[in-house]
């Protein structure tokens, strides 16, 4: 039987037990009709699953797994907070007029920041660090930004990724502050366990363990009979999941496509630490920085090249070195 079956059904269980109720509180979450939405709840739920024997994917329910696969691009690859990126529709309640979720989710990995490397988006320094510097502690994403928090039109759910490669292994831990068990549970199961498998290959590593951490794990009171029907339903093995060896990239390739054209199109142009990375090249290989008209008169710009890059002198189209 599906190991995620059985983790599912004892923690359904185990919060209709063991589980408090809110009912005697004002909660912000409403029904269609207005009522109140209550629900009962298990603090600090830990499931782990071994990716490397089965996906975690139950067989007692549908999960669409198209659509969550989906919104998990929408997030990490494509770090987008446009609904319109989306196939689905599960976020255009959230969405403002402009059709987005404001500074949520794919919005906080894709800013970047620096690091003494360069400058990164929290999804590629997750890759450059699992490629080049494996045994770190330090992998790991926060989109969890209180400085942002009154632009999002929800705060994160899932909010923290943490990988750790052990020997040739990818793990990984998600820390989620709040879990619909019903609706999200093992949609964001599935979600996170294919990213640690995109991850992996990527980097040239083997899945290990997906560990979930839910903080507050709930059912809501009109979900409760759906739920005690469900985990009375056939458990099945669990399917096998197969991903396309072939790929290397973790962004889809038509990206580098755009990125030149998109670079082509300006006026001007110059190599930064983010194109490099964007391309594999090393660092420790760039050697000399070519600016265009308009770059080689903003001294703004040059210090800031040159504080990324302190060892690459800069030159302008004439070939002239303007900064050593």
């Amino acid at each position: 039987m599906s190991y995620a079956d059985k983790v599912f059904v004892k923690n359904i269980k185990d919060i209709l037990k063991h589980g408090v109720t809110d009912n005697d509180r004002e909660v912000r979450p409403k029904w269609l009709d207005g009522t109140p939405a209550h629900t009962i709840k298990k603090f600090c739920i830990v499931n782990r699953y071994d990716l490397s024997k089965e996906f975690p994917i139950i067989t007692i329910r549908k999960t669409n797994y198209k659509n969550c696969i989906d919104e998990l691009l929408w997030i990490w690859q494509k770090k987008s907070n446009d609904i319109h990126d989306l196939a689905s529709h599960i976020w255009d309640s959230w969405a403002d007029e402009n059709g987005t979720i404001g500074k949520a989710y794919g919005y906080q990995l894709g800013v970047k920041h620096k690091y003494k490397e360069g400058m990164f988006d929290q999804v590629d320094r997750v890759i450059y660090d699992l490629k080049n510097n494996p045994t770190s502690r330090r992998i790991m994403t926060n989109i969890y930004n209180h400085h942002d928090l009154s632009e999002m039109a929800l705060y994160p759910c899932a909010y923290s990724m943490t990988f750790n490669v052990t020997g040739n292994k990818l793990n990984a831990i998600l820390n989620q502050r709040s879990q619909d068990m019903l609706t999200a549970n093992n949609w964001n199961v599935c979600q996170y366990a294919i990213l640690v498998h995109m991850l992996a290959q990527v980097s040239g590593l083997e899945v290990g363990e997906f560990v979930h951490v839910i903080a507050d794990a709930h059912i809501y009171d009109r979900h409760i009979p759906l739920v005690k029907e469900i985990i009375k339903q056939k458990q099945y093995k669990a399917p096998k999941f197969e991903i396309d060896k072939n790929v290397k990239d973790f962004v889809n390739p038509d990206y580098y496509e755009r990125f030149i054209k998109e670079r082509l199109n300006k006026d001007d142009f110059f190599t930064d630490r983010e194109s490099a990375i964007l391309f594999g090249v090393p660092v420790n290989f760039i050697e000399g920085i070519l600016v265009g008209r308009t770059y080689e008169k903003d001294d703004s710009i040059l210090n800031e090249i040159k504080e990324l890059l302190p060892d690459c002198y800069i030159c302008n189209l004439d070939g002239k070195v303007i900064r050593e």
